[in-house]
Order: structure tokens, then sequence, then C-alpha cells
């Protein structure tokens, strides 16, 4: 648990703006066999905001039926007030979920206090283990290393999806913690840097698109052999730099569809590229696909 590559599953629709479940299980499966070695439902990439409970939860039932075992299915709580935040996590055990990645609240700016308080009221509501998503760029509070020094306290906390865009943040967090926390990288064009100062998995969103890839980046780190992953890391640095964008769900929707894993039918407000963008964005994509690399058998590092 809370290692290797957990792919952020971009949540799939039709064209009349249903669940798509059967292009759901065609990426489900490129990814088990690339090898990652869990799922997250309901994040950003998955377009949680604009889901319903019952669609949440449609997800990671179908998910859980599909990976039969093979690993764990985490649900992304974001929620904007402590009582729906641990009526989602209970709920989410009864399904038959082995995790929850959690966001601070939403909406409201939480402080401290506040913050901690939060976790701990999720934390004592279910056995589940919790990773802390930890995102200030995009969500505004940062769970700073003295919040993270309280929430130790709480056995079932366990891990960090480290977002903060500071590399830095993964010394300072072993640094002070050693392994208490497990460190999953957040950020695509940050995750090798990472891995190397000591993250031990990455949560990723290009691997939508490029599962193989991402999962070779990963075993090659790990086992050593950081030239190669190297090699691989540079040609995919133009498509990683499609997730630090506010569009990164359109952006990578885009590679889904151009990768034949998935399609660009996003969920309004969002609305699928075009014009200048959208050719800007598939001329990307199209030069990372031509120039693909070859890539070691990694699976058994």
């Amino acid at each position: 648990m809370w290692q290797g590559v957990y792919p952020a599953l971009t949540t799939k629709f039709t064209v009349d703006d249903k669940l798509d479940l059967r292009l759901f299980k065609q990426n489900l499966k490129a990814q088990l066999d690339a090898g990652v070695e869990g799922i997250v439902l309901g994040g950003t990439l998955g377009e949680s905001s604009v889901l319903s409970t019952d669609e949440k939860f449609e997800l990671v039932k179908y998910a859980i039926a599909q990976v039969a075992g093979k690993v764990p299915v985490i649900l992304n709580i974001a929620e904007g007030s402590t009582r729906d935040a641990v009526a989602l996590a209970v709920s989410a055990e009864k399904v038959g979920a082995k995790g929850l990645m959690m966001l601070p609240p939403m909406r409201y700016k939480s402080d401290h206090r506040e913050t901690v308080a939060f976790y701990k009221s999720v934390a004592s509501a279910t056995p589940l283990p919790i990773m802390v998503y930890n995102n200030p760029v995009d969500y505004k509070v940062e769970v700073t290393l003295d919040m993270f020094a309280e929430l130790a306290e709480c056995p079932t906390i366990q891990a960090v999806k480290e977002s903060t865009r500071d590399v830095s943040n993964v010394t300072r967090m072993i640094n002070r913690f050693g392994d208490r926390f497990k460190i999953l990288t957040g950020v695509d064009p940050l995750a090798m840097e990472s891995l190397v100062l000591g993250a031990v998995g990455w949560v990723a969103g290009l691997v939508c698109a490029f599962p193989a890839e991402t999962v070779a980046i990963y075993k090659l780190v790990k086992a050593g052999r950081i030239e190669e992953a190297r090699t691989i890391y540079r040609w995919f640095m133009p498509l990683l730099d499609l997730d630090i964008n506010s569009k990164l769900v359109q952006y990578i929707k885009l590679a889904e569809a151009e990768a034949g894993l998935g399609s660009e039918y996003v969920r309004a407000p969002r609305l699928s590229l075009i014009g200048e963008e959208r050719e800007r964005i598939l001329s990307v994509i199209r030069t990372g696909l031509k120039n693909r690399p070859k890539l070691p058998a990694y699976m058994n590092l």
C-alpha cells in the first residue's frame, strides 16, 4: 500500500454525458497491464467536483469488480464540510474501497487547527488508510510539517500526495518524520526528481495516456537505473507539463484519445478544446507519440 504508480484516473463520459464504463474498463486494463500498484478515483483529473455521489460510488464498485483484488481502489475526498467528508469516507468503506485520498476542506481556507481537526475527524470515523493530498497551489491550503506532526497521532493517516511543487519538501518530510509517512509525488514534471529524493510512489496524471512509460520510469529509478529512466523522462517532459495547467483534464483526455485509451468528452462547465489551443496541445501529444521510446524490460525490476 502507498508505493508504486497510482493513476489518478479520468472519468470517462459518453457523448450524452453519462458514465462510459466500457471506455473506463479499457483504460483500466491498460493500467493494470502496465504494472500500476493502485488506482485513484474522483480526483482532480476524475472531475470530482461535477460527479454526483452516486456516480462516484458506481465508479468505485465497478473498478473494484474489474481489478478483482489485484490492486487497491482509492477514493478521493474533496468536500466542503466535515460532515460530508465523514459520510463519504464511511460509505467508501462500505462499498469496498481500500483507502482514501483526502484534500483539506473545499472552498473555505481552513487554518492550522481547522485543517488538522478536519483530517482527524475523518480518520476517527473509518479504519481506511488515508493519503493526505497536499496541493496548496490549486487548493489554497497547505498541510504544513507542523500539521503533519499532529496528524502523526492518527495511525490511519499514512501517506501524502506531495503536490506543493517544492521538491525539497520530500527531503524536509523525511528529515522530520523518517518513514512515518509514505511520500508519493503528485506533480508529473517533478516526479523523477521526487523519486530520486526518496518518494516511494507516484500519483500520476499522464499515466492515463502513457501507462507503460510512467511505470517504467518509476521502476527504473527504484532499481537504480537512473540513466535509462532519465532518457525516458526527457522524452516525456513536454507531455508531463500538461499536468500543471488549469485545463489538465482537457489536455490529458485529449492525450488519452490520441493514444487510443479514452475520449475528449468532459463535463460542463469544462468544454473540450477547440481552435489554436487544441492544435497546439495536439502537436505536443502527436510529437510524443511519434517519438515514443522503446522501453527496456521493466516489469520484474
